[in-house]
Parts: C-alpha cells; sequence; structure tokens
C-alpha cells in the first residue's frame, strides 16, 4: 500500500506502538474534570470546532477547562445517529480522589451548553465507559475504537459512549471509565467487558491501565507499580501523598492505604517513527523506570 504522495504507507501508529513494546504506565492525559458533550457529529479534526457548535460557546467551555484543570470530550452512542430535535446530554465528571462525581443535564447545541459548566444538574449515579472512535483525529481510533464500542455497547447500552480525542492515539484502543479517570490503552474487545463489569463493583483491572487522569505521569506510574507489587485492587487503595523530583531525573512518590514509597527514574526516549497516524517519522517519548519501591510493611 502506498500513502497519497505514492511513498510506502506505514502501519498505523497502534501496530508500530504494540510491536515496539512502548509502555503504558503514565500515559494518562491530565484531568481533574471531565466535560462530555452529547454531539453525534460529523467530528472535525479538532473536536471543538465541529459542526453543529456554536464557536463563542466552545470557547467559554475551553476556557473554563483551562482554569478548571479539564478535558472536554464530544460523546455519541455507538451506531445511533441520533435524533436531531431530542435534546442531548451533557456530563461533569469530578474525578479527583475523594471526589468522584458526576452530575447531568441537556442541551440543545446552542449557546445555552456553557450553562454545563456551572449549573448543578442532576447527580448521575452510574459509571460510564468512554471509548475514542476519533478517526478524523486517527485512523487507529476508528479502527480498532469502534470494534470496541460496538461490543460494549452490545453489553451495556446506557452506559457506552463514543468520545473525541483523548490523548495517546498510539494505545488504541483508548477507554475511559469514569467517575475515577482510569484511562485504558489496547484492551481488546475480548477483555473490556470484564475489565468494565470489574470497574462497576469497586475493582481496579491494572492490565492496560495507562493511569488516572488526576494524577501526573510520575504519581500514576508510581501507583501501577505499587499495585503490581501488593496486589492492590480497589478504586480507591494506594492514594497519592506526594510527588516529588528530588534531582532532575528521579521521582520520589508517596503513596498510603497502605503506606509505600515508589521511586522512578523519567528519561525521555527519541523513536524512529511516529507516535501518532498524522504525526512525524520521529518522535520522542517519556519513560518511567522503577527504581525502588520501599516500606510496605510501614
Amino acid at each position: 500500500m502506498t500513502d497519497a504522495s505514492g511513498r510506502p504507507a506505514l502501519p498505523g501508529c497502534a501496530i508500530l506502538a504494540e510491536a515496539a513494546g512502548d509502555p503504558l504506565a503514565g500515559t494518562a492525559s491530565p484531568a481533574d474534570r471531565w466535560l462530555l458533550i452529547e454531539h453525534p457529529g460529523p467530528w472535525d479534526r479538532l473536536a471543538l470546532s465541529s459542526p453543529g457548535l456554536v464557536p463563542e460557546a466552545m470557547a467559554a467551555l475551553a476556557g473554563w477547562a483551562d482554569s478548571a484543570n479539564a478535558r472536554i470530550a464530544l460523546v455519541r452512542r455507538h451506531g445511533r445517529p441520533g435524533n436531531p430535535t431530542r435534546p442531548r446530554r451533557w456530563f461533569r465528571i469530578d474525578a479527583r480522589p475523594g471526589h468522584e462525581s458526576v452530575r447531568t443535564g441537556f442541551h440543545d447545541g446552542s449557546v445555552g451548553i456553557t450553562d454545563a459548566m456551572e449549573v448543578s444538574g442532576q447527580p448521575y449515579e452510574r459509571h460510564l465507559t468512554l471509548v475514542c472512535t476519533h478517526g478524523r483525529h486517527d485512523p487507529c481510533c476508528a479502527i480498532r475504537g469502534r470494534r470496541l464500542a460496538a461490543v460494549l455497547a452490545a453489553g451495556d447500552p446506557d452506559g457506552t459512549w463514543e468520545c473525541s480525542h483523548i490523548g495517546g492515539c498510539r494505545f488504541a484502543p483508548a477507554m475511559v471509565l469514569l467517575p475515577h479517570g482510569l484511562i485504558y490503552g489496547g484492551v481488546s474487545p475480548h477483555e473490556a467487558p470484564g475489565v468494565v463489569r470489574a470497574y462497576t463493583t469497586g475493582i481496579v483491572d491494572s492490565r492496560f491501565l495507562r493511569g488516572r487522569s488526576s494524577l501526573t505521569p510520575a504519581a500514576q506510574t508510581a501507583q501501577l507499580h505499587a499495585r503490581a507489587a501488593i496486589g492492590a485492587t480497589g478504586t480507591d487503595d494506594l492514594q497519592v501523598i506526594a510527588a516529588t523530583m528530588i534531582d532532575a531525573s528521579t521521582w520520589r512518590v508517596e503513596l498510603t492505604r497502605p503506606n509505600c514509597t515508589v521511586l522512578l527514574r523519567e528519561r525521555t526516549v527519541p523513536v524512529d517513527r511516529p507516535l501518532t497516524c498524522a504525526a512525524k517519522p520521529t518522535g520522542r517519548m517519556r519513560v518511567f523506570d522503577l527504581l525502588d519501591l520501599l516500606d510496605l510493611n510501614r
């Protein structure tokens, strides 16, 4: 196969990342809060510029997201174009440890959508599952994400949503479990339903887990290493007390419930391939190496 210029087409970024064994840990996109806007599409490459969205309203939402360390995603039902006359949902999620909650309301696609930033809305007691299917941003997300979304929607049509870009396209399919903001990569359609079912009972399946969005990359990685070492599976296990850079490349991350300390080395690795389907052929990625895990029985 060739690309538009006649050159040999490269495999998708997700295939290349799998072959290279790119580490998942510490790659979850940062967000203390999430704002989901139901919009059936089409979605532009930059989601908030999509047809049918009011630019002034989207600019206001983007400003709120910057100040609240929030991530905005467009969502839609799998395989359902939606009724253009039906009010659409919004969800505002607090994903911070100890503050996990979901509020919801409706919008009509007009400027009134900005109410989602501040109105109280209604409590939403169910968990939400997002699967990135944003093909205009990255083909791997569409190809792999839609297969995963189809399987999850068949088992849980109310709790499953397709979503726009959430970061880390090379780990497609990307799945987010809310309200805890657990971001997964590369989970197969066969294994994903079990991961979601476990989450709804308060259990974290750490396979394929990239990290929790409300934590820094170093803290995400430390928590994952600690989970693996002691077998902690509860959603509230191993809360982060502090993450401190003690020299130019070394992180010390303090965790509790149970108490432990994780030492990591941060480094940047050059790669000779694109990290997304639209990126340049070479890139760089950040990785964290485990140096030590201490004081498990303190």
